[in-house]
């Protein structure tokens, strides 16, 4: 605890008003002491107090030990000049130090001090003044030196440093007391038993001063984001989808939405492949699915089956030898891919690069009965990406699905503009693109008048009929999706430059503790 000097600044004030307290005063206590002295005398108005801040020139070291023997040159003068005559190898010993001999030396020799008389030093000057020495002097009394130059040149050479120093102009203030009563902070239960309540000086309450944090736990900006992207959904009757499953078969995450076999997003460099275990089983005559309807087969005893368990096997069945099919030899109207399927690439585990794999079984649940639907997710995805500034190997996908009748391209670009016009995107441009699974495809572009250019903001189209027929899904429904990354749009409102700082072990804890929640609006 820090020791209280109010009674000893008080006495300096009563003998002396209107003086300067300085270190000199209480030249055994720390600032901090002193301060906090002062600031909570001034605070009762016991004082007035003016804190003057100045710089002062200190000797370091090396400089003190000038200051009380000399620059290392007029040492070695001195020296030399007192003998007559030095051998240079016993300067070091008669000087007490090997390395103001050597230093001193040279210094000596620039002012033409010495010269060298074959293996030894005699004086040439008759008298010398100890400039080096004499500054130091003067700053070590009078903590300041006139000639700029020479304070640069000593600072140069590690001789003085400058230190702060701190002092308080005080003068009595209107309740000055030699008697500081200690204030009570607490009206405690004792004080109204006995009555000194009523005499006690209690501490008036500052109601400037800031509270103490409160620990508290915070949203980060992602997620604050990622709530008003739902809010936006939910508002424009869309259905959320469940998107708890990292982990994809080839089949959901490529096969289903007809993505070629050889396409280069499945290979190592795109697609994080899971080693253990390495694929899932492929359907039997017996396949147990779960709920999700994934490809996966357990490994226990056959048992007999229900009437819904059969048919739900049939029509997994069907749909894969459909998806087969339409990517082998072509079916429902299209000529396919005409490459040799494989079944062991299909099986093969990912860890799912888009939520569009979570899209396709909800389509696949909506073929038992066809009906308008809107879906939508918000969730993490995985890409073998080089991590920089706008890339990570994990970011999350926002994305819509709409299935109705009588679609149109028309239809989806006023429905984008709708979208992104709740988030105060507006000025939107789409340029035609290619994606596996859609026909036509749209990139989604916005002018950025803080860039003053046009970005991508989103990708989008109509899915393929090789893509929802298989599922048994009706001719003539059409089902737009589009999708788009919650860092991009969460970086822009926050104004985060790196991503590796909004997500990752890079991230500012104060920065998702002082944020303040985010709206996509028009501003």
């Amino acid at each position: 605890m820090a020791e209280d000097l109010t009674a000893q600044v008080l006495s300096v004030l009563n003998n002396a008003d209107g003086t300067v307290l300085t270190s000199e005063a209480f030249p055994d206590k720390d600032f901090v002491t002193v301060k906090s002295a002062v600031d909570k005398l001034r605070s009762r108005e016991f004082l007035e107090a003016k804190q003057v801040d100045r710089i002062e020139l200190v000797p370091t070291e090396e400089g003190s030990t000038y200051v009380q023997h000399g620059s290392p040159e007029a040492r070695v003068y001195s020296v030399v000049k007192e003998r007559g005559k030095v051998v240079i190898k016993e300067l070091g010993a008669l000087i007490g130090d090997a390395n103001v001999a050597k230093f001193g030396q040279g210094n000596a020799f620039k002012n033409k001090w010495i010269k060298k008389d074959g293996d030894s030093l005699v004086p040439v000057a008759d008298s010398i003044q100890d400039v080096t020495g004499n500054q130091l002097k003067e700053i070590s009394e009078a903590k300041t030196l006139p000639d700029s130059k020479a304070v640069a040149d000593l600072k140069k050479r590690k001789l003085i440093t400058e230190r702060k120093v701190v002092t308080f102009e005080i003068k009595k203030g209107p309740n000055f007391s030699m008697e500081f009563v200690k204030e009570q902070t607490d009206l405690t239960a004792e004080m109204l038993a006995d009555g000194s309540w009523k005499t006690a000086k209690l501490k008036p309450y500052n109601f400037k001063a800031k509270g103490a944090p409160t620990p508290s736990g915070a949203l980060h900006p992602l997620n604050k984001v990622r709530q008003e992207f739902r809010d936006i959904f939910f508002e424009m009757g869309f259905e959320e989808m469940p998107t708890n499953r990292y982990v994809e078969t080839g089949f959901w995450n490529f096969d289903a939405l007809f993505v070629p076999q050889q396409h280069p997003a499945r290979d190592m460099q795109d697609t994080f492949f899971i080693s253990d275990p390495p694929k899932a089983d492929p359907p039997r005559e017996d396949p147990p699915f779960n709920k999700l309807a994934d490809l996966t087969l357990s490994d226990s005893p056959s048992h007999k089956r229900s009437n819904s368990q059969v048919k739900q096997s049939d029509e997994y069945k069907q749909y894969w030898e459909n998806t087969r099919a339409v990517h082998e030899s072509g079916k429902f109207g299209s000529i396919g891919y005409r490459y040799p399927w494989s079944e062991d690439e299909s099986l093969k585990l990912v860890l799912r690069t888009h939520t569009t794999a979570i899209s396709t079984y909800m389509l696949h649940k909506l073929a038992k009965n066809p009906r308008p639907a809107r879906y939508f997710s918000i969730d993490r995805v995985f890409r073998n990406e080089t991590v920089d500034a706008t890339h990570l190997a994990e970011f999350h996908q926002v994305e819509g699905v709409v299935a109705d009748w009588g679609l149109t391209l028309g239809g989806l670009i006023g429905f984008m503009e709708v979208f992104f016009g709740k988030m105060g995107i507006t000025d939107l441009r789409f340029k035609p693109a290619y994606n596996p699974y859609t026909e036509p495809s749209m990139e989604i572009f916005s002018y950025h008048k803080g860039l003053k250019k046009w970005v991508e903001i989103g990708n989008s189209g109509m899915f393929r009929p090789e893509m929802l027929e298989p599922m048994g899904l009706p001719k003539d429904m059409r089902i737009y999706g589009w999708g788009l990354s919650l860092e991009r749009p969460t970086m822009i409102k926050y104004g985060v430059s790196n991503i590796r700082e909004l997500l990752g072990h890079k991230v500012d804890l104060n920065f998702i503790e002082t944020n303040p929640a985010v709206r996509l609006d028009k501003d």
